[in-house]
C-alpha cells in the first residue's frame, strides 16, 4: 500500500499543476475579450483613427486603402461645400418666409382695427357692463393713447423728454417768412409763463434765430419733399406740411397743442382744455350757432308740402391751433390729410375738417374719432374780436386764452394792437382796425378754392 501511495504522488502534482495553468489561460481569454468588448463600445472608431477620415470600407484590402481614404476625402469636402450651400439657400429663404410672415400680420392687424372697433375699446379699457337706467347711459369718449416707440426718432424723443410737461408740448412750424410773426408768437408764450414749447424750425437762419433767444427749436433732418416747402412755401403750404411732423410727436406718445405763429398768447392754454377727445380745435365761428352747430331749414318752395329739409352745419375747425391726443384715430387722421394734401391741390384746413366729420358711406369709411369745439370767446377767433367782441362793453371785459388772427391778412399789425389792448391797457388799440379787411387780389389755394366756390353757388342759384 505504501509502495503504490508513492509511486502516484508525482503524476497527481503533474495533473494539478496543468489544471492550474489551464485556468489561469482561460481566465486571461476571458478577461481579454471581456476588455476588448468595452473598449469597443466606447471606442468604436479605434484609439488613433479619426472620425472624420473613418473610411466606410476600411475592411477592403490593403493595397487600395490609400486610394479609398483620398477618395473618401474629396467625397467629405465636396458634401461640406454643398451642405454649406443648402444652408444658405435655406437662410435665405427663412428670412423671405419671415418678410412674409409680418406683412400678413400686419394686414391682418390692419383689418382688425376696422371690426367692430365698440367692442374693440371696451376689451381695452375694461370689462364689458350691462346698460344702466334710463338717462344714465354715456357712451365712450376718450380712446386709449398708443405705446410711445422712441425708435421713430430718437433725437427728437431727447428734445420732448427735456421740454414737455406730463407728456405735452405746444408746438409751431416756422421759416424765415413768418419771422416777425414768430418773435411776437414765442414773446407772449414767456411772458404768459409757458415753457412746454417748441418751435419746427423749416430753415437754418429761424434754426439760429430760435437759438439766439433761447427758444427751444427742432430742426429735422433733410427731406426733399419737405425742405423745399418749408424753406420756400408761404403760409398755407407750410400750414399742410404739419400734419405729416406731427405724426411723430404723436408715435411718440406726446399730446400736440399744434399752434399757427399768428396768435396771441394771454393765458397758458393747458389749464382750460378738456382731455376727453382725440381732436379738440378752435372754431372758425363767430357764435354759439355757427361755433357749436345748428338745424339749417333749407327751403325748396317746387317741392310744394315737403318744401322743407333740415339740414345739420356748423363752421369748421381751425386747423392752425387744435390740441391733439396721441391715438390710433388721431394718428389715422393725420395719415389721411397729409395723404390727399399730397394728391390733391386743396386747403389744408377744408380736407382736415372733411376727414373729421365726414361719415362712413357707401365707398368711404368715416372717421372714428372723437371731437370737441373749444369754447369761442377763450379760444378765439379775430373775427369774433373784431367783429362782436371790441363792440359790447361786457363782452370786452372777459380775457381770451388766445386770440388767432386768421381772418385777416394784416396779421402782425392786429397782433401788436391786441398785445396793446390786452396787455398794456391801451383801450383804444382796436379802433383803428375795420370789422373785416379791405378786398385785395389773392393767388394763394385758399382763396382759389373759395373763389371758386362761390362762383359755383351763383351759378347754382
Amino acid at each position: 500500500m505504501i509502495g503504490r501511495r508513492d509511486r502516484d504522488g508525482p503524476l497527481m502534482r503533474s495533473n494539478s499543476t496543468h489544471s492550474l495553468r489551464k485556468s489561469r489561460i482561460i481566465s486571461a481569454v476571458a478577461i481579454g475579450v471581456l476588455i476588448g468588448c468595452i473598449f469597443a463600445f466606447l471606442f468604436p472608431n479605434g484609439f488613433f483613427v479619426s472620425d472624420t477620415v473613418i473610411s466606410p470600407n476600411r475592411n477592403l484590402p490593403l493595397a487600395g486603402s490609400r486610394t479609398q481614404e483620398n477618395s473618401a476625402g474629396c467625397e467629405s469636402s465636396d458634401r461640406v461645400n454643398m451642405l454649406k450651400s443648402e444652408f444658405v439657400a435655406v437662410s435665405d429663404k427663412n428670412a423671405e418666409l419671415k418678410k412674409q410672415v409680418r406683412e400678413l400680420t400686419e394686414r391682418l392687424r390692419l383689418a382688425e382695427q376696422g371690426k367692430d372697433q365698440a367692442q374693440k375699446q371696451f376689451l381695452t379699457l375694461g370689462k364689458q357692463y350691462k346698460a344702466g337706467p334710463f338717462g344714465t347711459v354715456k357712451g365712450l369718449r376718450t380712446n386709449p393713447t398708443v405705446v410711445p416707440d422712441e425708435s421713430v426718432n430718437p433725437r427728437l424723443a431727447k428734445i420732448l423728454e427735456k421740454v414737455a410737461i406730463k407728456r405735452e408740448i405746444i408746438v409751431a412750424l416756422a421759416n424765415t417768412n413768418v419771422k416777425e410773426m414768430l418773435e411776437l408768437w414765442f414773446t407772449n408764450i414767456k411772458r404768459v409763463g409757458i415753457t412746454n414749447y417748441l418751435v419746427v424750425a423749416l430753415d437754418d437762419e429761424i434754426a439760429k434765430y430760435c437759438e439766439s433767444n433761447q427758444v427751444p427749436a427742432y430742426k429735422r433732418d433733410q427731406h426733399d419733399g419737405v425742405d423745399v416747402i418749408g424753406r420756400t412755401g408761404g403760409n398755407h403750404a407750410v400750414s399742410g406740411l404739419k400734419f405729416r411732423i406731427l405724426r411723430e410727436f404723436l408715435q411718440l406718445g406726446y399730446s400736440v397743442l399744434l399752434s399757427d405763429v399768428d396768435i396771441v398768447y394771454l393765458q397758458n392754454p393747458f389749464d382750460h382744455l378738456y382731455r376727453d377727445s382725440d381732436v379738440e380745435s378752435m372754431s372758425d365761428g363767430h357764435n354759439n350757432m355757427t361755433a357749436y352747430g345748428f338745424n339749417d331749414v333749407f327751403d325748396e318752395p317746387a317741392m310744394g308740402w315737403a318744401r322743407y329739409a333740415h339740414t345739420m352745419r356748423i363752421w369748421v375747425f381751425n386747423s392752425g391751433f387744435f390740441y391733439i391726443r396721441p391715438t390710433i384715430p388721431s394718428i389715422e387722421l393725420l395719415d389721411r390729410v397729409a395723404t390727399r394734401l399730397s394728391k390733391e391741390n386743396a386747403w389744408d384746413q377744408a380736407v382736415f375738417n372733411e376727414e373729421l366729420f365726414y361719415p362712413s358711406h357707401p365707398g368711404y369709411d368715416g372717421l372714428h374719432a372723437a371731437r370737441r369745439t373749444m369754447d369761442m370767446y377763450l379760444f378765439m377767433n379775430s373775427k369774433v374780436l373784431f367783429k362782436t367782441v371790441r363792440n359790447d362793453a361786457n363782452l370786452s371785459k372777459l380775457k381770451p386764452v388766445i386770440i388767432h388772427v386768421n381772418y385777416h391778412p394784416e396779421k402782425l399789425p392786429r397782433m401788436k394792437a391786441i398785445v396793446e389792448y390786452y396787455i398794456n391797457g391801451k383801450q383804444d388799440a382796436l379802433k383803428p382796425f375795420p370789422d373785416g379787411s379791405e378786398w385785395y387780389p389773392c393767388f394763394c389755394s385758399r382763396c382759389y378754392i373759395l373763389l371758386l366756390s362761390q362762383l359755383f353757388r351763383t351759378v347754382l342759384q
